[in-house]
């Protein structure tokens, strides 16, 4: 069949370690036979991000603002481990907070959900969406190592001079500071993002902060959510028959867990890293979740969602056999496809990454699928397959529907 053509490029951002190996194996399998594909390539696997002091990171970003529409490989995030096995520098940023940082917005992540990986928790019979606000607070941080008894300050200093002091605490010994920001401009971007997507999907909306505790820093996002929807989405909200509502961080947990689902979850950022993952796995694999970045400015970045699967490509590295799932990663690249394809006016391009993914579900739900998969789906007798294997049956899958 001739190759579908693409008019603008996607950012193409390479990861790490074995996803770094599934990217490559998706490209050659699942995207080069089918389309001209167009990429600005950048290589943010660690080694790369080192040898640039990060600013390949950096331009992955600014091409991102360039292009709008980015898709992205896992990648790791160092630690004190990394620094000694990979020679590093120092201990570079994590690069989605980095690029996050830039892009500023909010990410979606919602479980791909497929017949025979039924969710741990019984009730919930739609997917769950978490909108995680993608800037500041822990990725952003300060620290500092106290190495042993004096004051510790909280200090802001106007332009104008004017400066504001608060004791956080007077240490006897040593001990640990972090210091952790937002800004009123990002807050209200997320808000916007959420009450959109809300909209789009109709869905209800959920948001959640320990305000009780923090009454400024959580209180004031609330507070902004809530003037923002007052303002300009109430309206629309009680048009579209859905709901917004705030509660507590620790009520909402409680209440997601005896909820149906098909709805979807705001939180700060790094609230919404950890319920995520906690939502991807009780719905079945960390490997079975979309991620999408969506910016204020209409850029969009599409990831995986899980790491690198370190343990795999050491397996990988020793010449055995992996069974890695890539499922994320494919929609991944599905996503940025379908979205390069709205945006450029391509029905081919669109109607390609629904193809693909309707293959991959399924592949799976005829009984192929990796290993983790395996161990929990209530299909009986599976076919454990590959990391390569299952690609490849993705593929017989996709060319019977393209043929």
């Amino acid at each position: 069949m001739e190759k579908i053509q693409m008019t603008t490029p996607l950012v193409e951002m390479d990861g790490d370690e074995m996803t770094r190996i599934l990217w490559q194996m998706i490209k050659d399998e699942l995207l080069l036979p089918y389309i001209d594909l167009k990429t600005e390539y950048y290589d943010l696997g660690l080694e790369y991000r080192n040898e640039t002091n990060d600013q390949v990171t950096i331009d992955s970003a600014n091409a991102t603002k360039k292009y709008g529409v980015a898709v992205k490989c896992a990648t790791i995030t160092p630690n004190a481990a990394r620094m000694t096995e990979y020679d590093l520098k120092e201990m570079w940023k994590s690069p989605n907070g980095t690029i996050r940082a830039m892009l500023d917005g909010t990410v979606f992540r919602a479980p791909i959900v497929v017949k025979g990986i039924e969710p741990c928790v019984k009730n919930w019979e739609k997917p769950i969406t978490l909108a995680r606000h993608a800037y500041g607070d822990v990725y952003k941080n300060t620290e500092i190592k106290v190495p042993g008894a004096g004051k510790a300050e909280l200090v802001f200093t106007g332009e104008d001079g004017t400066e504001i002091r608060e004791t956080i605490h007077e240490f006897t010994g040593a001990g640990i500071l972090q210091g952790i920001h937002n800004t009123e401009k990002s807050i209200s971007s997320f808000a916007r993002c959420c009450f959109n997507y809300a909209l789009d999907t109709k869905q209800d909306l959920w948001f959640a902060t320990k305000d009780t505790i923090s009454k400024k820093y959580d209180h004031t996002f609330k507070d902004i959510m809530q003037e923002i929807f007052d303002a300009e989405y109430k309206e629309k909200f009680d048009a579209a028959g859905i709901e917004y509502f705030y509660t507590l961080i620790d009520d909402a947990v409680a209440r997601v867990m005896k909820a149906k689902g098909g709805f979807i979850w705001a939180c700060k950022n790094y609230d919404g890293d950890v319920m995520s993952d906690m939502v991807s796995s009780a719905f079945g694999s960390l490997a079975m979740m979309t991620s999408v970045l969506v910016s204020p400015d209409g850029n969009y970045e599409y990831e995986a969602a899980h790491g690198t699967v370190q343990r795999h490509y050491y397996k990988h590295l020793k010449g055995e056999e992996t069974s890695t799932n890539s499922v994320a990663t494919i929609f991944a690249w599905t996503g940025a496809l379908r979205k390069r394809g709205e945006i450029d006016k391509l029905p081919a391009l669109m109607k390609f990454a629904d193809d693909l993914e309707a293959a991959c579900v399924e592949t799976i739900e005829s009984g192929k699928m990796t290993k983790d998969l395996a161990l929990i789906t209530s299909i009986e007798n599976p076919t454990p397959l590959s990391s390569e294997g299952f690609i490849k049956a993705i593929r017989e899958n996709l060319d019977r529907k393209l043929a």
